[in-house]
């Protein structure tokens, strides 16, 4: 005989896993002390909601809608027993895709050119997005800016959920993000506010965060699972019906993925990454999934005590200004989305008293560093196995592409010999395993930033069809580590 659906599980509070038997380890996530006991006939009363909270902004009418897609309470209650549900007269008939008005699409500017950047021209009537980041990174600073600018054309509703309404007006006056059309409200509950959505009418709304907002009726604590799911289900349903554009923040886990059901970022429209170090001021914007723009764009910001400032050209950030050459640096360019940026990798290489070496890293993938000190290594002749080595970017800027591989060869190679990498050089390209430098793209693109900014010798891989001189800058083609070390130092 078959068991019945209908009792008792376990559910993850992290991922949603869902098990018969309880466990102290979660089966997806990993997760100790996650799992928790949930009545099965409540999954679907978990992403469920009423119309009743709804009342305010079109009454039964949206409720009814909702319902009819899934949402309802008593809508899953019978599924796969009553047969195929009956047939509705459609609002609207379906048309040719050319004849559907695009137009109520259209995006509008956020006031912050880095931000419409990233989400491809601006905000979308009806779009949710969603922007994570960690701890203190400037979420919040962010959002405020941008809806203080937003509401000079518009109403502008800013839930907070983590911050009373008072803190939020020093953030305010402090970055200047006063204005007349933003309207704040410190709320939890999803009813009260889409009471506030409906009382406001806006034409973006702000909450902050998604993770503090609670739906009655939802089993779960806030933050969990169900109850993230569910109100990320209802806000969604409420900006497709008025057209409203939503943005969420979310939190992210100690491993820097967003919070909460791997779902939500399928739900959303735009999903955004708020990246950057705390203990430096420069900020990235990355859209790791975006449907009505490019996802290889990104966004620089530098966070003071001001508030955030666009950084249009961001490259000198990341470069030391010094007037003598010093051994132990190298200057690569790397490609965030489309953008390339000029950074200098800062290498120190000392004898150790240890018995074990330290490998210290920063800005730089570790595992990455210590594969360029084992082909210097075999290939090179460096002798490093016996030597502390130190290796960090300028800025805070994090650097994991591999064509940062061969500028760290260099800075390191040129701590180990004592000779300084010329300040006019910059180094592009992956090395591999047997010491060869092997291509990477965007090279032409990386090398007018070169242009530009002033360098006048690159050392890219051979078969990169940029020998010669292009444009003010010269181009050496290695094909190894020997010869690029040779091009960097002169012989």
């Amino acid at each position: 005989m078959a068991k019945s659906s209908a009792g008792p599980a376990f559910q993850c509070a992290e991922c949603g896993w869902r098990t018969t038997k309880w466990s102290g380890r979660c089966g997806e996530c990993q997760a100790w002390g996650t799992v928790q006991q949930v009545a099965a006939s409540r999954v679907g009363r978990a992403a469920g909601f009423g119309s009743a909270a709804l009342a305010g902004l079109g009454g039964a009418g949206l409720g009814a809608g909702l319902g009819g897609a899934g949402l309802g309470d008593g809508s899953l209650a019978g599924a796969g027993l009553s047969g195929p549900p009956s047939a509705l007269a459609p609002a609207s008939p379906a048309l040719p895709i050319g004849e559907v008005d695009a137009s109520a699409a259209g995006a509008r500017p956020t006031g912050l050119n880095e931000l419409d950047r990233v989400l491809g021209g601006g905000l979308v009537p009806g779009a949710v997005v969603l922007l994570a980041g960690e701890p203190g990174v400037g979420k919040s600073t962010l959002l405020l800016e941008a809806g203080s600018h937003a509401a000079e054309v518009g109403p502008v509703l800013y839930i907070t959920g983590e911050e009373s309404a008072a803190q939020v007006r020093l953030r305010a006056d402090r970055v200047g993000a006063v204005a007349g059309n933003l309207y704040l409200a410190a709320e939890t509950d999803l009813a009260t506010l889409l009471g506030h959505v409906a009382a406001v009418r806006p034409q973006l709304l702000i909450v902050d965060s998604v993770q503090t907002i609670t739906m009655e009726g939802v089993d779960g604590t806030p933050g969990g699972v169900s109850q993230i799911r569910a109100v990320t289900a209802a806000l969604i349903a409420v900006a497709k019906q008025h057209a409203l554009t939503t943005m969420l923040v979310g939190h992210v886990t100690k491993d820097g993925s967003i919070a909460g059901p791997r779902a939500l970022e399928h739900l959303v429209d735009v999903v955004l990454h708020f990246e950057g170090d705390r203990h430096a001021q420069f900020r990235m914007v990355r859209a790791v999934k975006n449907r009505y723009g490019p996802t290889d764009e990104i966004g620089c910001f530098d966070l003071g005590e001001s508030g955030i400032t666009e950084l249009p050209d961001p490259s000198g950030l990341f470069l030391t200004h010094r007037q003598n050459a010093v051994p132990g640096t190298c200057v690569t360019v790397t490609l965030e989305g489309r953008r390339p940026l000029l950074s200098e990798v800062q290498t120190l290489v000392a004898p150790s008293t240890l018995d074990i070496p330290r490998r210290v890293t920063s800005g730089l993938d570790a595992s990455r560093v210590g594969m360029v000190l084992a082909v210097l290594s075999r290939r090179a002749d460096l002798k490093l196995g016996k030597q502390d080595v130190y290796a960090a970017t300028v800025g805070g800027v994090r650097l994991g592409e591999p064509s940062v591989d061969l500028a760290v060869a260099l800075a390191l190679s040129s701590a180990v010999v004592n000779l300084s990498v010329p300040g006019s050089v910059v180094a592009i390209g992956e090395v591999g395993l047997a010491g060869e430098v092997r291509r990477v793209t965007g090279v032409q693109r990386r090398l007018g930033e070169a242009e530009r900014m002033g360098f006048r010798l690159a050392i890219v891989p051979a078969g990169s069809a940029a020998a010669g001189t292009s444009g003010g800058i010269e181009v050496r083609e290695v094909e190894d580590i020997r010869a690029a070390m040779a091009a960097a130092f002169g012989g």
